[in-house]
């Protein structure tokens, strides 16, 4: 059995791919989300591959998360099982798959063995996976899996270490007018160095707290002086586990599930201990992913991204993303770090194939690199652009540029859905629907589709009426269209960059 733990969708790619493999080798296997893994059955099998991602602080991604407290907590004997675990994450992060290792040692536990030591996948995961499943096959063909399966040494992950670049923020500019409810930043940034990326990668900052929230922090703990030591750790939006550790250090109890440090302590007012014993217990700033919205071929030497200001309230307080707020303050001509995060899972096709690009607000933004570089490379596959934001006037991103391209033909079909210009809202999803026929058409034709925005609802949202216009104008179930649409995905046709 494959089970997968996944977030944004690898893990059920690596499984997919995993599955396909080994029905060509004659291997029986079936492949199952973790969410829907009942933990006593564990007991009856006999091998089980596990992949599993990593998410914020270390933690499982949401599907996974039931699984592995029912398993923590159970009394189960698993001395049957064989079992191996893929971990995914990310070595930018500070607990680089740790939602594998855990996984991992609650197995050993609960007495099952290990068919293979612990494998960690960093996002250029490709040949680490190949190495995997390569190793598993040699294993298959040397064993019955029996109980008696002896543990293998450990195997080697291909553990990149990413490139960091230095470079200086040489134009900024809010792209909405004045008036509009959001504040979207399009930031330019130049380096000495040859900066390497494709069109679908993203762009890695380190963010720092503001000295306003530390210096509050330090003075808190009498150690005003101290405030500079908690500019690179995390102090927002703490984990349940991170919680559990400042109730015992604080020596209270503390509700909530998540929360920020300088919420916490203006809410309990806890005894007053030394920073140190609270910086201890704090995790470096992990790095925050955005979609580059330039394209090499065409941005000769820069990287452009695509930053609209996150803004939210908590129990009534007013907060900003850290990450998104970093930058909006980032002054122009200073010099910033970053890095390029590889996305070989959000790729261009070639040159002379289709594509409908599905991106409502900062969506937009490695559409704008899609675009810019089938521009310049004067690619022929037809380019279809799907856009929405709450106000033409005031919200239309990068609106000269993508009319220009509308009249040069490098843009085939441009359809938009202000959600607020009239009474009745109208979003991307209601433009797919009334194209239903042509964007079925092109889906026949052999075009792929990508979708880049909002996680929840949207992306959630415009995968369910594909679905409803594949089975509507082909005249099939609803569940076809969905294998239809699953069957896309697989070929590498169907790409999500959500988040």
């Amino acid at each position: 059995m494959i089970v997968y733990g996944t977030e944004t969708g690898n893990a059920k790619k690596i499984a997919s791919q995993l599955l396909t493999n080994f029905k060509k080798n004659k291997i029986q296997a079936k492949s199952t989300d973790i969410f829907q893994l009942d933990v006593s059955k564990l007991e009856k099998e006999n091998l089980v591959l596990f992949i599993v991602s990593t998410q914020g602080e270390g933690e499982f991604p949401q599907n996974a998360v039931a699984f592995y407290e029912k398993l923590k907590a159970s009394e189960s004997n698993l001395s049957t099982l064989n079992f191996a675990v893929l971990g995914l994450g990310d070595t930018s992060y500070p607990l680089f798959c740790n939602a594998g290792l855990l996984l991992d040692e609650v197995l050993e536990q609960k007495g099952a063995k290990r068919l293979l030591s612990l494998v960690k996948a960093d996002v250029d995961y490709a040949e680490t996976v190949t190495n995997w499943e390569n190793e598993l096959q040699q294993v298959f063909s040397k064993s019955t899996l029996s109980a008696s399966v002896p543990t293998q040494k450990s195997t080697a992950a291909s553990v990149s270490h990413k490139k960091h670049y230095k470079g200086i923020v040489s134009h900024k500019i809010v792209l909405n007018d004045r008036g509009s409810n959001k504040e979207t930043h399009h930031i330019e940034i130049i380096s000495d160095e040859e900066v390497i990326y494709e069109p679908g990668d993203a762009i890695g900052f380190y963010p720092k707290n503001s000295d306003e929230e530390t210096k509050a922090i330090a003075d808190y703990f009498e150690a005003p002086e101290q405030y500079g030591l908690l500019s690179d750790k995390n102090i927002r939006g703490l984990s349940k586990k991170s919680l559990e550790a400042f109730a015992a250090l604080f020596e209270i109890t503390i509700e909530e599930d998540k929360a920020d440090l300088i919420d916490i302590l203006k809410k309990y007012n806890p005894k007053k201990v030394k920073i140190e014993e609270v910086i201890a217990l704090l995790h470096p700033i992990a790095p925050r992913l955005y979609s580059i919205s330039s394209a090499v071929n065409a941005h000769d030497g820069e990287v452009h991204v695509t930053v609209s200001l996150n803004t939210f309230s908590v129990n009534g307080i007013s907060k900003t993303g850290l990450c998104s707020q970093f930058l909006a303050d980032f002054p122009k001509d200073a010099e910033i770090e970053f890095y390029i995060h590889k996305n070989n899972n959000f790729k261009l096709p070639s040159d002379d194939t289709d594509i409908i690009m599905i991106g409502p607000g900062t969506g937009i933004a490695p559409f704008r690199s899609f675009l810019a570089h089938r521009d310049a490379e004067g690619a022929e596959g037809k380019n279809w652009l799907f856009f929405g934001e709450q106000h033409f006037v005031l919200d239309f991103y990068y609106q000269t540029e993508i009319q220009e391209w509308l009249a040069t033909g490098a843009l085939t079909k441009l359809d938009t859905a202000f959600s607020r210009d009239q009474e009745k809202k109208i979003y991307v999803q209601d433009r797919i629907r009334e194209k239903a026929k042509a964007f079925n058409e092109w889906l026949e034709n052999g075009a792929s589709i990508y979708i880049c925005g909002q996680k929840n609802p949207m992306s959630t949202d415009v995968e369910n009426t594909i679905i409803e216009v594949i089975a509507s104008e082909r005249n099939i179930s609803t569940a076809e269209a969905k294998q239809v649409l699953e069957d896309l995905e697989t070929a590498g046709k169907y790409q999500k960059d959500v988040y």
